[in-house]
């Protein structure tokens, strides 16, 4: 004969948590009567603000649909192109070969159209205004170091292995075969894409009317690789309310959830119904916290729980392992950095973003949104080969 609960004891269990449960109502009560504060639903690519009492919406794109973030990310992943190159040959994959002619051939490509114009007058990010000429010049010598490379180990493919890459492009600290190390340039391109993604989202939030001590955020849907970005410390979208806030926003009121209902930009061109998409968010934040506020209450003189979004470790040369982000102290703290590029590689938590995105935030809040006035990491202090200017 198969299990089956007893039917007295499903009624007793649904009565917490079925979908008619104390705790749905109670949620929904709760979401009713907040019905009036602020939500805003970050969902990895747009922040949604529901700014409540049944106002629109107000939405600002922050990641793949701006200026200039793919340009700049394509040229970040080459040092990532040139492992995975390695990868392949050294697990016996013949079609290397190929894919590394064909990324030499679109570098080649992409420097007959990369110019100061196509920055300035194309791209034409407020945040790099000023630094076009520098930008076309990593994206020039990035493609070349690249192509370099990729004609090396095609010419001899006994060298397309990890140490040799380490050794003559990544960091080529002995050998010093190319002027400035790829890992730089990751750092350099990494950096720049972020500061014009927190250049304009502090600025979008700080300009929003919010309340920030009752402000409800949720960060729903995924952010890069699925298992990333899901803990305050591995989200840089917690760091930039946090800092927009002047550090007033509670953390506790920070929800990050990857399995809420997805909302996208086509879904509020289209006429989806905001209003009930608004209140499933509302109801779920609410409940959530319900119970959190529940779990302070029943066990009230127990240790609680207290978030801490300022724990990360701070490197030395003694440093061996990691086992969350380091702090990157200034500028050009070279070690950190490109041990936060190697970090977010193997985490599969962090957003490869999270390299440089805590550093670049900070600067931004502490320089009065000024980007100009940010030492970006890999770039202000890195001297890069100019361009034939004819």
């Amino acid at each position: 004969m198969s299990y089956q609960p007893h039917p007295d004891f499903l009624q007793l269990f649904d009565a917490y948590t079925g979908p008619n449960s104390m705790a749905a109502e109670l949620g929904a009560k709760r979401s009713q009567s907040a019905g009036d504060r602020s939500l805003l639903v970050s969902t990895g690519s747009d922040l949604v603000l529901f700014p409540g009492g049944g106002a629109a919406p107000i939405v600002e794109s922050f990641r793949l649909s701006t200026r200039g973030f793919k340009e700049l990310t394509a040229v970040s992943h080459l040092g990532t192109v040139a492992a995975w190159l390695a990868e392949m040959n050294e697990s016996g994959d013949g079609d290397w070969r190929r894919w590394a002619e064909k990324v030499a051939a679109q570098c080649r490509a992409v420097r007959a159209v990369n110019a100061d114009a196509y920055w300035r007058d194309v791209v034409r990010v407020a945040a790099w205004k000023g630094m076009e000429t520098k930008i076309a010049d990593v994206v020039d010598y990035a493609c070349r170091a690249t192509e370099a490379l990729l004609a090396d180990v095609l010419a001899h493919p006994e060298r397309m292995t990890y140490a040799y890459l380490r050794e003559h492009y990544l960091e080529p600290v002995e050998t010093k075969t190319i002027a400035v190390p790829f890992n730089d340039v990751m750092v350099a391109t990494f950096a720049l894409t972020f500061l014009d993604i927190a250049h304009r989202t502090l600025s979008w939030v700080r300009a929003q009317d919010l309340d920030w001590s009752e402000l409800m955020v949720m960060i729903c849907g995924s952010s890069g690789r699925p298992t990333a970005g899901l803990t305050w410390a591995t989200n840089s979208t917690c760091h930039i309310l946090w800092r927009a806030s002047g550090e007033r926003f509670r953390p506790e009121n920070m929800l990050i959830a990857p399995h809420a209902p997805g909302l996208t930009l086509d879904m509020i061109n289209s006429g989806a119904n905001l209003a009930e998409i608004e209140a499933r968010y509302r109801a779920m934040w609410t409940r959530t916290r319900v119970t959190a506020e529940i779990g302070g209450k029943m066990f009230q003189g127990f240790p609680g729980f207290v978030p801490d979004i300022n724990a990360a470790p701070i490197m030395t040369t003694d440093t061996k392992t990691l086992s969350e982000m380091p702090r990157l102290r200034y500028p050009d703290d070279r070690l950190t950095a490109i041990a936060r590029l190697r970090l977010v590689m193997e985490d599969p938590r962090q957003l490869l973003s999270n390299s440089v995105s805590e550093f670049i935030i900070d600067e931004l809040c502490h320089k009065d949104l000024n980007p100009a006035a940010v030492v970006i990491p890999g770039f202000t202090n890195v001297s890069y080969p100019a361009r034939g200017r004819g």
